[in-house]
Order: structure tokens, then sequence, then C-alpha cells
């Protein structure tokens, strides 16, 4: 039976149930993530034949070449006008497995993401970092891609985006877009930055600052009169600002502290979990916008305390990735189990809401 699975079969499925990823392993029948929960479908394991008949429907010759030299490549692909999914090949036990993430074909407006109002004024800085933060799977390029179509829409400027792989593609409408994904129209993240710079750039999204270099020219580009937008895989405000300067050699660090406090325009860190009340996720968020104070922290290596100035910016739209939790179990949007695992400080998030409990 399972000889019989086609890889278009597959991929109707993962648009019909609105499923989030496909994994394809050897031992196992193809298995859908739907709501965050893994769902196998109901045939005969995949055999070693399968998932490499499988992922020759999908992978090109260079593709292919790159995962025999070095055991796995990613690239983008599109299904009939359908879909586009985001697709790692690899190697495992000696034999070829695949994974799958479906890109949402509908870009959302900051409200259905869940974020506040005030975070639509970044879009319109005339420069500065902002950083998307979190971890694989928390949404981080659905959000980007949902603020580079706002400044798309309503801007009127050149953006540039460089990516691994492309994701979304964004047609050039009162702004002009040029997207570049590594490995196909550039070598690497910081060589695409660095050429950027004289591309005459307005705003830059980089896909993700995953080395030094990459780190230290968005940075650079910030710092020169660019928008720059880039994610990380770090969790709340503090740690994000950590993880940079911590990246750099010990003699950097001072000024990269400087350099940031000076560029950093906010930290949006977001979790993504199943919903307690309906089909479907909802993410909670830590926002943090840098005020005169922030930079201070920043600067002076205080990053500790970040947490209590966000805790006191509300009005400005920041919040605390404990008090996004809190609000949406409230809400009953997320069960008390999503709540505490996810949580920053669980003991004091379940003390604040005893406390809350005893003064009704």
């Amino acid at each position: 039976m399972s000889a019989e699975i086609k890889m278009n079969d597959l991929l109707q499925l993962v648009v019909d149930e609105n499923a989030s990823d496909l994994h394809l392993t050897v031992g196992v029948p193809p298995v859908l993530r739907i709501n965050g929960s893994m769902h196998p479908l109901e045939s005969e394991p995949l055999r070693p034949e399968d998932t490499e008949r499988l992922m020759h429907e999908i992978t090109d010759e260079g593709h292919l070449k790159r995962v025999n030299e070095v055991g796995g490549t990613d690239f983008g692909f599109g299904f009939k006008d359908l879909a586009r999914f985001r697709v790692s090949v690899l190697r495992q036990k000696e034999h070829y497995g695949i994974v799958m993430r479906q890109i949402p074909s509908k870009l959302m407006t900051l409200e259905e993401i869940g974020l506040p109002p005030q975070v639509k004024d970044l879009l319109f800085r005339p420069r500065g970092l902002v950083l998307v933060t979190g971890p694989t799977g928390s949404g981080k390029t659905t959000t980007l891609a949902s603020m580079i179509n706002i400044i798309n829409t309503e801007r009127d400027c050149h953006i540039i985006t460089v990516e691994d792989p492309l994701e979304y593609f964004h047609e050039h409408n009162k702004s002009i877009i040029t997207q570049r994904e590594v490995g196909e129209d550039v070598k690497s993240f910081s060589l695409a930055l660095r050429a950027a710079l004289r591309q005459d750039p307005d705003v830059i999204l980089v896909g993700e600052m995953r080395d030094l270099e990459t780190m230290a020219a968005a940075i650079t580009a910030a710092e020169t009169g660019h928008l720059v937008f880039a994610t990380l895989h770090t969790t709340g405000a503090a740690r994000t600002v950590d993880r940079i300067v911590d990246a750099f050699p010990t003699n950097q660090q001072e000024q990269v502290r400087i350099q940031l406090s000076a560029t950093l325009q906010a930290v949006i860190s977001q979790v993504l979990m199943p919903r307690n009340d309906r089909p479907g996720r909802v993410a909670a968020f830590e926002i943090m916008i840098a005020t005169d104070a922030i930079r201070s922290l920043i600067r002076d290596g205080k990053t500790y305390r970040i947490t209590s100035d966000i805790q006191t910016g509300g009005r400005m739209g920041m919040v605390t990735l404990d008090a996004s939790l809190l609000a949406l179990y409230m809400e009953g949007a997320i069960s008390f189990e999503h709540m505490v695992r996810l949580a920053d400080n669980p003991s004091a998030l379940v003390e604040k809401l005893e406390q809350g409990k005893k003064s009704r």
C-alpha cells in the first residue's frame, strides 16, 4: 500500500487538513502535525524505497547532490497554486527522510497574529533593528512576512529580503521588493547583507542571524540608516540581547552593547501552542520596545533589569511572556499546563493566579 503513495496526494492531504508539517520517515506511515499534535496516516510503514521515491519527486539535482554530500538540504517547494512548503531532506540510518512545513498562503494582520497596535509603529521607523525571536516552529517567519507585507502595502521604499529558503513570495506593491535566497542567489547571509548596502535598500529582512558575521552585518546595516528585521532562536528580550553580545569576542562586547543600545528598536519574542477553546493555535508574546531607560540597561550590561521595565511599559505595547500567557489562560484560550510549561517563572505565575482567586 505504501508503494502507491504519491507526493501530490500527501501534499493535497496536508492542505485539506490544514496541517503544519508532513513527516516522511522509514519505518512509520506518513505523519501529519495538526495543531501541534502528530497524526499518523492509516497506511503501511514507509520503506526505504518509498522515501527515496517521494524525495526524488520534489528534489532537483543540485539539492540531491547536496544531501548526498553533506547529509541534508533545505529548499522551498510550490504545490500547484495551493501552498508553498519549506522542505528539509535528510539522511538518517542510511535512508532518506523528509520533513515539509506548510507556509500559510494568507498573510495575517498584526491584530490576527495577536500583536498590539503599537507594534505597527515600528514598521515606519527610518532605521534600527527589530528582532523577532522564539523557538523553531513558533511562527517567526509568518510574523515577519506579515510585517513586510504591511510595509510593502503602505510604504514607498525598497525592501530586500535574504532568506534560506524563500518562503513567502511578495509581489511589488507600493514598494519594490527584492528577495534573495541563500544558496541559490547568494552564498551566505553575511555576503548578502554586505551587498545589500550597495543596493539602495530602505528595509532589510534577514531570515536568520545564525553566525557572528551575519549579526555584525545586520547591526552595521541598522547603524547606517536602514530598518533591519531579523530572527534569532532565543526566548525573551534580555536573553536575546545577551545572546548577541556573547556571540562576539570578549574584547568587542562592550562596543557591541553600545551599538545595540543605539540601534535596537524592539524585541518581539513569541511561542506558539494549541488552542484550548477551539481548533487551531495561538501565540503568546513578550514585547520589548527600546526606551531610553532600556537602552541604558543594554549599554551598561544590566539586561537582567529589562523585564521590570517591560512590566511597567504596558501603555507602549510592552508585555512580558508570563503576562501574555496568563491573559490567554484567563480567556480560556490555552490550558493551565501550557501556561505553566512555557512560562519564564512558573511558580510566580501560579502564585499570582492563586492570589487573584483569593481576592475575588
